[in-house]
């Protein structure tokens, strides 16, 4: 892949900010800081989550993924997505190579989307500060709208994405696992 277009947003993003820089020298010096500050945040998170991912690609073999989250898993599928996501720790990047490592093992697609909302929002680290600082009537109804709202979106999300784009999908998870 040609280089220049393999980092395009990334050069993309360095000439806005010396743009940015050049404009408005002190918009740019920290515009340059937070960038440090993001860049530093992701890789004190993102080695462990590798190494996490390596680990499960390792010790939970295709077939147990299928069976626990295939397309034919029903309920038991929906809750699995809903305890990984509820149960991890860290900001939301932190869940896409998680959820191509599940795409890799087999799990349905609107498993992994479903598992993608519960991250964002129903770990139980956020539950519990949330109902202590807006009170366990908001958490209740955050929850009770949010699971069904990921539920209902991704099923749809993934009835609307073609056969095609399902195994484009899928057989690009197993080559950049």
């Amino acid at each position: 892949m040609n280089l220049l277009q393999r980092y395009k947003f990334t050069l993309i993003l360095t000439a806005v900010m010396v743009g940015l820089y050049i404009f408005n020298e002190s918009a740019g010096v920290k515009a340059f800081f937070l960038t440090l500050d993001n860049i530093g945040q992701m890789l004190a998170i993102l080695p462990a989550i590798f190494i996490l991912v390596g680990l499960l690609d390792v010790w939970v073999p295709k077939e147990t993924m299928v069976k626990l989250m295939g397309q034919e898993s029903g309920f038991k599928g929906i809750f699995i997505a809903l305890f990984l996501g509820s149960a991890a720790a860290g900001p939301l990047y932190g869940a896409f190579p998680i959820a191509a490592l599940l795409l890799k093992k087999g799990a349905r697609l609107a498993y992994v989307i479903f598992f993608l909302g519960a991250w964002s929002s129903t770990k139980i680290p956020f539950i519990l500060f949330e109902s202590a600082n807006l009170g366990l009537k908001f958490t209740a109804i955050h929850i009770g709208v949010s699971i069904p709202s990921y539920l209902l979106i991704a099923y749809l999300i993934e009835k609307m994405t073609s056969k095609y784009t399902m195994t484009t999908l899928y057989e690009k998870a197993q080559v950049d696992m």
